[in-house]
């Protein structure tokens, strides 16, 4: 409220004083308003048309909401419209709690694909497996849906009943019925690793940094001797900004997390972490890699520039934008997702496609690192074709050798690789004393134009 007050304070009284201008400035500024009203003219000419003489008929505020977020996304990739019904579920999301039956799940050839269901959520308690494929809810086929429009017909008020029909490997197709309840996943989960904690952090929410805080101390009580963290961000898609810096402020004892500037070059607001450290100085060791984004990243990046923390994994995503959520008649019309500014570590680093680059880069697999030598199998913020730019001269590393993979006698089905490393990090005391590994012998891509192209795919914020 602040800056729009001080807005409308400075525009009343610098009213008198701009009169004098009023007739040159109106004469500059009637061209590019003409051409504005001749455009939307030219929009309400198209839609008349596309009313009288589509095949079928048409629904006017669906195309009216569809040109709306047309015009947001053609300005950056995570600018947008949500109606009022993605505004109600964005809003579910970020509150940590929603009705529903507690499927994590993901889309694959076009099949709704159950990645885990939630500990003693009603999908869990219904024997709801990993790997099983949902392919209609209520009856309705779910077969080509987004997981977005998917999910919307999974979710729903908290006691209505649901009937899912589930197939899987080596059954016949079965009906799952179930009743939906009100779903509070924990982004924050932590177990002890021998003498480390283990703190997962797979999302930004409300309650992420009350989550993350509540486990820690548990760790700590379990384990009163315990000798280092290791938090792990990986494939995290970010969320709330203040929920990453209320995690950056865990582990820091004061100074800046991170800076957000808008615009105007002056319009710079700073976030800064207070005195107290919950883990008491214990060393820490952060997992990322190119699923962590946004919010991830400035926690990555905090702790990173402040020598907090040493960064083992991948290269992140490269988001370094922020979202303004702005609500239209208090949410009634829904929303706009508006990118309003860029976010700086803080060293003054903008990550934007670029990313945060690990301080001991590991891969998760020997085939992995095969495609991180083939940069035609990468998918980032550079990937986008209207993302914002980065710095000047700066560019994302290309296609290379990682300097690490799992052995070949590595078992990765049943191992985390690049949480051992994390591990040794921990155990040597940094980085640069942990013994390295050789160099696995990835092969630079030599057919790049014999590879199918991608097309890049949004990911979650």
């Amino acid at each position: 409220m602040r800056k729009y007050l001080l807005i409308g304070v400075s525009a009343f009284v610098l009213g008198a004083g701009s009169m004098a201008y009023v007739s040159q400035q109106a004469l500059a500024s009637s061209q590019p308003r003409a051409k504005t009203y001749k455009m939307l003219e030219l929009f309400g000419d198209v839609l008349d048309t596309v009313e009288r003489q589509y095949v079928t008929e048409v629904d006017d505020k669906k195309l009216i909401e569809a040109a709306i977020d047309g015009m947001l996304t053609s300005l950056d990739p995570h600018s947008g419209y949500l109606n009022p019904e993605s505004f109600d579920d964005m809003r579910d999301q970020t509150r940590g709690e929603y009705g529903g039956l507690g499927i994590e799940v993901t889309s694959e050839d076009g099949v709704v694909k159950v990645i885990s269901p939630m500990d003693g959520t009603p999908a869990f308690k219904a024997g709801v497996k990993a790997g099983d494929f949902i392919t209609a809810v209520n009856g309705g086929s779910v077969l080509g849906l987004s997981v977005n429009d998917a999910v919307k017909q999974m979710r729903g008020k908290p006691g209505e009943p649901v009937t899912l029909t589930i197939a899987r490997e080596k059954t016949d197709p079965f009906d799952v019925k179930l009743i939906r309840e009100v779903i509070k996943p924990k982004s924050a989960t932590a177990k002890l690793e021998g003498d480390y904690g283990y703190l997962r952090v797979s999302a930004f929410n409300e309650k992420t940094t009350d989550e993350a805080e509540a486990a820690i101390v548990d760790l700590r009580a379990k384990n009163p001797k315990m000798k280092g963290l290791i938090l792990d961000l990986r494939n995290n898609p970010g969320g709330l900004l203040d929920q990453a810096v209320g995690i950056s402020d865990l582990f820091l004892d004061g100074g800046e997390i991170v800076s957000q500037r808008g615009r105007d070059p002056r319009d710079v607001e700073r976030y800064n972490a207070r005195a107290g450290d919950v883990t008491g100085g214990l060393p820490v060791v952060v997992l990322i890699n190119s699923g962590s984004a946004s919010a991830a990243e400035i926690v990555a990046g905090a702790l990173q520039d402040r020598k907090r923390a040493e960064l083992v994994g991948l290269t992140s995503f490269g988001k370094g934008s922020v979202q303004t959520v702005i609500p239209l008649r208090g949410g009634v019309d829904g929303a706009l997702k508006l990118t309003t500014a860029r976010y700086y570590t803080p060293a003054g680093r903008s990550i934007q496609k670029t990313g945060i680059q690990p301080d001991l880069e590991v891969a998760e697999t020997r085939d992995e690192a095969q495609s991180i030598a083939n940069r035609a199998f990468q998918f980032s913020e550079a990937s986008f074709r209207n993302a914002l730019n980065a710095e000047e001269g700066k560019t994302r590393i290309g296609a290379h050798e990682p300097a690490e993979a799992p052995p070949a006698d590595f078992n990765t089905t049943t191992g985390d690789f690049q949480l051992a490393r994390a591990k040794d990090v921990l155990r040597y005391g940094s980085v640069a004393a942990t013994p390295k590994l050789p160099k696995p012998t990835a092969k630079m891509a030599e057919v790049v134009s014999k590879l199918p192209k991608l097309e890049p795919k949004p990911v979650a914020k």
